[in-house]
């Protein structure tokens, strides 16, 4: 059975746990140690059950944690070569640490994790598929300025996702932002909106896609009801009922507590 649960998701910090019994990860830590140590024995998980930390990118939001909770339960870490290239730039990683790059899918007792380029202000971000040995798919996949193909395909047929649906564009232009910061938000290497992510989903229920649950949602330009009528008003006028046809849930920051089987 698999158990996924985003520990952590938005600007504060970003963590998702992904276990099915013969293999538990985490993507990203962008939280403090302590927090992941203590996010993880919420839900039941002893941290040093955790295999592998897989990094979708450099940025602090995704990272923060990573030094100490690897090297304190010796785990090992793995991220792309240029994401990987930069953390060692910045010596993210303790001595002790062993970091792996990725060039190829990963495979932990019988788990497939491949790696797929995404679109985001970063030396080189990556989402997430995870094929599991008991024929489970997962996508994880935000800090996405824009859908590409790369992104579709990763996505397509998975049961679970984790995707971005960061802003709401009309707040997002006229809320306090700084209007640079905005435009690189709003770009094709920003953040998501409501209504991009929205616009993907029908066909990946049409798909398989089951269970949705809509990440990294902005605190300051954005809500959790309107990510989720937004998404849900979209679904239901290509025929999809919720509950019915599809799970949606809204992670939030930080102690959600949600776990999707």
């Amino acid at each position: 059975m698999v158990r996924f649960c985003p520990l952590f998701s938005g600007s504060s910090g970003n963590s998702t746990y992904i276990s099915n019994g013969s293999f538990s990860i985490l993507i990203d830590i962008g939280v403090s140690a302590k927090a992941i140590t203590d996010a993880l024995l919420e839900i039941g998980v002893k941290p040093d059950e955790i295999d592998a930390i897989f990094i979708t990118h450099e940025h602090t939001d995704h990272i923060k944690g990573v030094r100490v909770f690897a090297s304190k339960f010796d785990i090992p870490v793995y991220a792309n070569i240029a994401t990987m290239n930069e953390l060692l730039k910045d010596e993210k990683f303790a001595s002790n640490v062993e970091y792996r790059v990725i060039d190829s899918p990963v495979c932990i007792n019988g788990n497939t994790i491949k790696a797929f380029s995404t679109p985001h202000d970063s030396v080189s971000s990556c989402g997430y598929r995870i094929e599991t040995n008991d024929e489970r798919v997962i996508t994880v996949c935000t800090d996405i300025g824009c859908v590409t193909d790369d992104i579709r395909n990763a996505l397509n047929g998975a049961d679970i996702i984790l995707f971005e649906s960061n802003h709401e564009t009309n707040m997002l232009m006229n809320g306090t932002y700084p209007y640079p910061l905005k435009l690189r938000i709003a770009s094709d290497i920003g953040h998501l909106s409501n209504r991009c992510c929205a616009e993907e989903l029908p066909k990946l229920v049409k798909n398989g896609t089951t269970r949705i649950v809509l990440g990294h949602v902005s605190k300051d330009n954005n809500t959790p009801l309107l990510a989720e009528t937004t998404a849900v008003t979209t679904l239901k006028m290509h025929g999809f009922e919720r509950d019915l046809d599809y799970i949606l849930s809204v992670a939030k920051p930080s102690g959600n507590g949600i776990i999707i089987v």
